[in-house]
């Protein structure tokens, strides 16, 4: 037997059902409920990565030059040391601790909403001092090639000249600069111990850099991660809006120091 069958007017009753309840304005709460299942694993999703994963970073100083330049756009892995529970910082995994040579970016000491990025020179236990812009880790000068003059911009775009060597720290060759006359006021310090749970930093240029220097050390729990590679770089001291150093791209940070 063939389906019961809908009279006219019952037909025209349910379509006027159906375009009343499509013609129902929406409220506030219903827009945001919509919204929310959209977007809500997409941003769930890129908050747990910046968090516990990968963050990028930008470089706004001359304090790393010439390992990073102003405009590089760093990728930093967050779960290098561990991995910590936001807010509260607590280590949930301990994946290991910084080493001397690492690039890390860390909340600095005297203002922990600003972001400063370093290379670790002293891990704890170690014997810190700086002599003649010369590195002593542990009663050992740590060897330093002179290779030249090398001119650099600052955030202004303004050129200056500096010492260029390739430091051997540790066994990790890497850029340093140094100014052009006899150094700055922390181009000489007294030797000072790295305490349990915090490293002692200290930017490649080095008499243009505010580090552990001036202001002590950075704990475990202030760094957000090991900077890795550039993946993005740019200009903007070159005529209009700058161009890309397309060169940089995907530049490992750790890779053995090139002629610059």
């Amino acid at each position: 037997m063939a389906g019961e069958e809908l009279r006219p007017e019952e037909v025209e009753t349910a379509r006027d059902d159906t375009a009343d309840a499509d013609e129902q304005p929406r409220g506030p709460l219903a827009w945001l409920r919509d919204v929310v299942r959209a977007w809500g694993p997409a941003i769930l999703a890129v908050i747990l990565i910046r968090t516990f994963i990968f963050e990028p970073f930008r470089i706004p100083s001359s304090s790393m030059m010439p390992t990073l330049l102003i405009g590089d756009h760093v990728l930093v892995t967050r779960y290098t040391y561990g991995i910590w529970l936001p807010f509260v910082r607590k280590e949930l995994v301990d994946l290991g601790d910084p080493e001397r040579g690492d690039i890390i970016v860390f909340r600095y000491p005297r203002d922990e909403r600003v972001n400063y990025i370093k290379r670790v020179v002293g891990v704890p236990g170690d014997r810190i001092s700086v002599r003649n812009n010369q590195v002593v880790l542990n009663g050992e000068p740590q060897p330093r090639e002179y290779t030249g003059q090398h001119e650099w911009f600052d955030d202004v775009c303004r050129p200056h000249a500096g010492k260029h060597y390739v430091e051997d720290l540790a066994g990790l060759k890497h850029h340093k600069l140094t100014g052009p006359g006899f150094g700055g006021k922390f181009s000489n310090t007294g030797e000072i111990v790295v305490p349990d749970g915090h490293v002692f930093v200290m930017g490649d240029n080095r008499d243009n850099s505010e580090d552990s220097r001036s202001w002590g050390f950075v704990r475990y729990d202030q760094i957000k991660g090991k900077a890795r590679f550039v993946w993005l770089s740019w200009d903007r001291c070159t005529s209009g809006i700058g161009e890309p150093r397309t060169n940089r791209f995907f530049h490992d940070l750790y890779a053995p120091p090139a002629a610059l």
